[in-house]
């Protein structure tokens, strides 16, 4: 794989090298080129991009897995043909990280690659990177992902040096994730101005791409816009972006200009412009969405317009946060793959979307840093381990196996093993999850506890201070201990399926260990669990820690909470995606709909009450004066809080998994009061599932379900009954708790 290559680099922030193309006097049958970068490019022939794809090969854990990009271009190609490749910063480049680390891979880039032509007689000629390619300067004259990019259309093109270098080869690798593409426009709903007179512009919609601006002026004008999700006090809300500017700059050549900052990425709703020759016309911006390309796979709505707008908002976040890998935020400078995020939302994430790929190349990159690490990273990739431990300061100390954040080398291949059910992608996905436990074996105490070691715990629970996120109500040996059961737990299933009996004994074991322990020292014979907060109860219960009469005390506290709290939530990122579901399968049903529908702070509805558009990263990001929450982590697209939503796919519309990758479907919908119908639907890797249920004026709930051909699903009904349904649409009216009459409509 491109092993006549050569890596090429320019003295420049963004260069563009070219290479004309030469061809034999005969038939060409084949053309594909092939490229890489330190660094991001994307690839010309003749002036039109060879593909759709941006920022490619987008972020890996470069030191040892760097994808290749492939592309057919037989169509494009001709004799004489000029080929050229944009590179940019990208993330090789990018002084990654937060608090002014400033992290780099290296301090140059460039980029390698091959054209491979292939003619009628069988001959095949290569054009690779090398001596023979010229570079030259780009009107991108500053590019990085955090600050922004400068576009000076009115320069003049210089040309360059070219530099050979090595690539090491023995890190490349087929690209596996889907690319990062444009994916839709959005025109501005308002255009005012802010409190200090610039131009305002607000697109409605917290977004993440950039704006494509069309504008005519004189020559050299210089225009600047700034991003940022909120506005404050009439001004952009700077400050939760920390160290990023987010500001592009374009200078205007005298013509009509269209400039897109192709190079970076930002989170915005709001855009500020100044410097613009007169007034902005409506027509002339837009915002450009970005991510990888995902086919949305699972929907969900109901009767109450304020949940369908939290799940169009976990929808927004997922969209912006899966740009190349499953980030935390898109906006500060951050951006970084954060393992907690996606442990904990990845089964919300694979009903929405068929992200498998994209979920998948990244658990490869986890599994390779983690085998370097000896533990699994807090980032994937793990751009931290080059930062000075003098530079972490009091944070080098934490360093090592974490439970949730750890969890996600397990959390997420199982999501992937339910959502798809690929047993060889499972089997590339273990070894992380061996790593993992056995890092995490060297900090339990002699009681078989996780009580050892850093814990991040209930992150961002409520009722901490603001500037203390870790000062949660939880004890965080508890959530540790808790999760390191379901880790083990499912351990012990991957090892199953894979055929490893000694390692299904092994983490079998220590499942059976684990969960006695915690139920010994950690759970009374009231059913109070140490600490006595709603996230302990919340995985305990959800996680099977307790036996069932443990459970239903407590699922009785764990509602006397709730209802004590006033149905408000007191959990953070370990504990709410599991607050409804342990509810609900504690037969405190009404309680889980109270604590959706509340929209006084902290709940998921207060933040769609304060007009969000994405998942917010706080529960209060947004005071209810309208001012940002003083914290420093104030996000407004972090989709983490919002895996409540895989409680609404599989509980409250009842679309489960009965068997790995839906080859067996089951309908479980539990209605509840507040909401008079819900409903949901799935492309699945067996076909289209259907869920709902409507409630008429008499009280009878009927259950609608659509089962694809080929495939046998369970209907659980909430008085407990159960029946089979072959393929077709059922309807199922329940007329009381007891009794229930069933019509099939087609079979």
């Amino acid at each position: 794989m491109l092993d006549r290559a050569e890596l090429l680099s320019a003295d420049a922030d963004a260069f563009v090298l070219t290479a004309v193309v030469e061809l034999e006097p005969e038939p060409l049958v084949g053309a594909v080129l092939r490229g890489t970068a330190h660094g991001v490019f994307q690839a010309f022939i003749d002036g039109v991009p060879v593909s759709a794809g941006l920022l490619a090969p987008g972020w890996s854990a470069y030191e040892w897995r760097l994808p290749v990009e492939e592309y057919d271009v037989l169509s494009r190609i001709g004799a004489g043909s000029r080929l050229e490749v944009l590179v940019g910063n990208g993330w090789w480049r990018g002084k990654l990280g937060f608090e002014g680390l400033g992290l780099n891979y290296g301090s140059e880039i460039g980029f390698a690659g091959e054209l491979e032509l292939t003619y009628s007689s069988g001959l095949v000629q290569y054009l690779p990177t090398g001596p023979s390619w010229t570079a030259r300067t780009a009107s991108i004259t500053a590019n990085s992902i955090y600050d922004g990019v400068r576009i000076d259309a009115s320069a003049q093109p210089v040309p360059l040096e070219v530099r050979v270098g090595e690539i090491d080869r023995a890190t490349l690798v087929p690209q596996l994730k889907p690319p990062i593409e444009r994916q839709e426009t959005l025109r501005p709903v308002s255009i005012g101005a802010t409190a200090s007179g610039a131009t305002l512009v607000d697109f409605g919609q917290n977004v993440v791409g950039w704006c494509r601006l069309r504008i005519t002026g004189p020559a050299g004008t210089e225009i600047t816009l700034r991003h940022a999700e909120v506005v404050e006090r009439g001004e952009l809300a700077l400050r939760p972006l920390r160290g990023a500017r987010a500001t592009d700059t374009f200078v205007l050549s005298g013509g009509l200009d269209v400039f897109e900052p192709t190079l970076t990425f930002h989170g915005f709703r709001y855009v500020e412009l100044t410097g613009l020759p007169g007034q902005l016309s409506e027509d002339a911006l837009e915002a450009v969405v970005v991510h990888s390309r995902m086919r949305r796979t699972g929907f969900f709505e109901c009767s109450d317009a304020r949940v369908n707008r939290l799940v169009q908002n976990s929808v927004w976040g997922q969209k912006g946060n899966f740009l190349d890998l499953p980030t935390d935020c898109p906006q500060r400078d951050e951006r970084l793959g954060w393992t907690g995020d996606i442990a904990v939302y990845a089964a919300s994430a694979c009903y929405q979307f068929d992200c498998a790929d994209l979920l998948h190349s990244w658990l490869l990159d986890l599994r390779a840093e983690t085998e370097h690490s000896g533990y699994v990273p807090f980032v994937v990739p793990n751009v931290l381990k080059f930062a000075p431990r003098e530079a972490l300061g009091e944070h080098a100390a934490i360093l090592g196996p974490t439970a949730i954040w750890g969890d996600a080398a397990a959390w997420v291949p199982e999501a992937l093993w339910w959502a798809f059910g690929d047993a060889e992608r499972l089997a590339q996905h273990y070894p992380a999850v061996v790593m993992h436990l056995e890092s995490v074996l060297p900090r339990l105490s002699a009681t078989d506890l996780w009580d050892q070691g850093f814990q991040f715990g209930d992150w961002l629970d409520p009722t901490a201070p603001p500037e203390q996120p870790l000062a949660s109500a939880s004890d965080p040996a508890v959530i540790a201990t808790a999760c390191l059961y379901r880790t083990a737990r499912f351990a012990t299933c991957a090892a199953q399926v894979l055929g490893e009996k000694q390692d299904q004994k092994r983490w079998g074991d220590l499942a059976q260990r684990t969960r006695d322990a915690f139920r010994k020292h950690y759970v009374g014979t009231d059913g109070r669990i140490r600490s006595d907060a709603q996230a302990v109860y919340a995985l305990a219960i959800h996680f099977g820690l307790l036996e069932p009469d443990e459970a239903v005390l407590a699922g009785a506290r764990l509602a006397q909470l709730v209802e004590e709290s006033g149905y408000r939530v007191a959990t953070g990122f370990a504990g709410t995606p599991y607050v409804n579901w342990a509810l609900t399968e504690t037969g405190h049903v009404s309680a889980a709909y109270r604590l959706l529908l509340a929209d006084d702070p902290p709940s998921w509805l207060y933040a769609v009450r304060m007009g969000a558009t994405t998942i917010w990263e706080r529960w209060d990001s947004l005071l209810p004066d309208g001012s940002v929450n003083p914290g420093e982590m104030t996000s407004f697209n972090h989709y983490a809080l919002g895996a409540v939503v895989d409680w609404l796919y599989r509980c409250v519309a009842g679309i489960r998994p009965a068997e790995p990758g839906y080859s067996r479907v089951r309908f479980q919908p539990q209605p509840g009061p507040g909401l008079d119908w819900a409903r949901g639907t799935l492309e699945t890797p067996r076909g289209l599932v259907e869920c709902g249920w409507h409630r008429d004026p008499a009280d009878v709930i009927t259950v609608r379900c659509v089962v694809p051909e080929g495939v046998e699903a369970e209907l659980c009904l909430p008085d407990g009954s159960r029946r089979l349904l072959l393929s077709g649409t059922h309807e199922v009216a329940i007329t009381s708790p007891s009794s229930f009459t069933a019509e099939s409509i087609s079979d």
